[in-house]
């Protein structure tokens, strides 16, 4: 499965010199790119972002994990018979009891869906907004090994962000 490396640069000239260096080297690696203002653009490249996919599971998993969790919660409050609302009548506390279930269904399901790094990790901007703040990004795409070497010799290139991810089938 292809590897990626995303090295993120606020200087320009810095950038530049890593993708030369990259470019120069006789690593065989299957894709070499440059992003940012004068460069290609993220919409040119077959970069997709990791958070964005982490994003899409995490409501796919929504979708699904919510009407059980509903379920779950109007079939506990029928059988226990808990009194939510002292005044209101059966069906009305077997129904609050249902949005609770849904609710805590959809905050296990966007943690572990994938949604909780957004909340964890605020350093992971998505790609777009690195390019909008005015950075580059350096993207190499190989295999594991070449991924590996790439990235030891771009050691002493000052990064803002270096990631490494697999490239998924979307």
């Amino acid at each position: 499965m292809p590897q990626n490396l995303v090295m993120t640069f606020s200087d320009r000239a810095q950038a530049q010199a890593a993708y030369e260096k990259l470019k120069s080297s006789d690593l065989a690696l299957g894709q070499i790119d440059l992003l940012g203002t004068g460069y290609r653009t993220l919409q040119e490249t077959n970069l997709y972002d990791p958070n964005q996919v982490a994003w899409q599971q995490a409501t796919r998993m929504l979708y699904w994990v919510v009407p059980f969790g509903f379920v779950a919660g109007f079939s506990f409050n029928e059988i226990t018979h808990l009194a939510i609302l002292e005044r209101g009548s059966a069906l009305a506390n077997h129904i609050i009891g249902g949005f609770f279930g849904a609710i805590a269904s959809a905050m296990g399901g966007f943690t572990f869906g994938g949604g909780g790094q957004f909340l964890i990790d605020r350093e992971k901007m998505p790609f777009h907004k690195r390019l909008k703040a005015g950075k580059y990004l350096l993207v190499a795409q190989g295999t594991e090994l070449l991924i590996r070497q790439a990235s030891r010799m771009l050691q002493g290139f000052p990064a803002d962000s270096l990631q490494f991810y697999e490239d998924v089938d979307r």
